[in-house]
């Protein structure tokens, strides 16, 4: 089975980020973030690859713009159009991840199946969020829960959901 994922780390108001930025410092969700999309194709909008500073090493990026002229030269990233022309470019393989932003999560949702949500305890304003979902279609399969400690300042909990077939 093709596992397409939806990977996010969004507050309790399910804010995700505020002016193209994160909301919180957490290096554990970053290297889980890291460890479960290298060597796989992510999909994302232009402004969260924007948000980088260079694309993610060993990863295949998949932007999608409605900017006809929008170019990026680099090895590891393809500019599409649409996200139906992203999910073509995914079809066959076992697992990719849509990693943001609110708009592509929103319009990912329907395709997904599974999601890969880092909840983080804290109610924070933001300009960016990730979509509300239907808890009937969807299962919370795994759950794991990090205290803050001196690294991380908020608790935070890692959440996985399996949609229902």
């Amino acid at each position: 089975m093709n596992i397409l994922s939806i990977i996010a780390a969004a507050a309790e108001n399910n804010a995700l980020g505020k002016d193209n930025d994160l909301l919180w410092h957490l290096p554990d969700d970053f290297k889980r973030f890291k460890s479960l999309t290298s060597g796989h194709k992510i999909i994302m909008g232009r402004k969260t690859f924007e948000s980088f500073p260079k694309p993610l090493p060993n990863r295949t990026h998949i932007i999608i713009t409605r900017d006809k002229n929008y170019k990026v030269k680099h090895e590891d990233c393809i500019v599409v159009h649409s996200l139906e022309e992203a999910l073509n470019l995914v079809k066959g393989d076992p697992l990719s991840f849509i990693i943001g932003g609110g708009e592509i999560y929103k319009l990912g949702l329907e395709f997904a199946n599974q999601i890969e949500l880092t909840r983080v305890h804290g109610t924070f304003e933001g300009d960016t969020f990730f979509p509300e979902f239907d808890n009937d279609k969807w299962q919370l399969t795994k759950e794991e829960y990090h205290p803050k400690d001196k690294r991380h300042k908020y608790d935070f909990t890692y959440l996985t959901y399996t949609k229902n077939q």
